[in-house]
């Protein structure tokens, strides 16, 4: 005579399912958080001091910049960018530094600088497409809108070549 086993009651059942469903589910929603550049060590940025340091100290101490200025290198950039994201949302920062130390001529340092999160600023983009001046043509006239230009008088190559 084969094994039977016993049977689960059909209620107990639906709720372990329905709760592995709720539990993926809730698991899903949960918050990423995510760090970009720099990582601050509030010791070591306040530790900078103009007219003490130069550039070898601050690279002793802060390690090499995130980026060096535009016009020159007598600017050094150190960012620091902290972002939360739910799920497939857009990640959105939640809080931003950056240290921009100036350099006199000389190589010392003449300023630190300090910023955050105020400067960031939101761009909002308008539908799917970009809002340009012209015409406005529909699609069969950017499609055939070409016929009988090539080779019209005015356009293209001159005459007799």
């Amino acid at each position: 005579m084969p094994t039977q086993y016993p049977k689960l009651p059909a209620r107990p059942a639906r709720l372990i399912v329905a709760g592995l469903a709720i539990a993926l589910t809730v698991g899903g929603c949960a918050q990423l958080r995510g760090r970009q550049g720099y990582v601050v060590d509030p010791l070591l940025t306040e530790a900078i001091t103009p007219g003490v340091d130069n550039r070898e100290s601050v690279e002793r101490t802060l390690g090499r910049p995130t980026f060096v200025g535009q016009f020159g290198t007598n600017e050094y950039y150190y960012v620091s960018r902290e972002t939360r994201q739910l799920a497939f949302a857009r990640p959105r920062p939640v809080d931003q530094q950056v240290m921009r130390v100036r350099f006199d001529p000389a190589g010392n340092v003449a300023a630190v600088d300090r910023t955050g999160l105020e400067l960031v600023s939101k761009i909002n983009p308008e539908g799917d497409k970009t809002p340009t001046l012209g015409r406005h043509r529909s699609f069969f006239e950017d499609i055939f809108g070409n016929i009988g230009a090539v080779g019209a008088p005015g356009a293209g190559a001159p005459a007799g070549r």
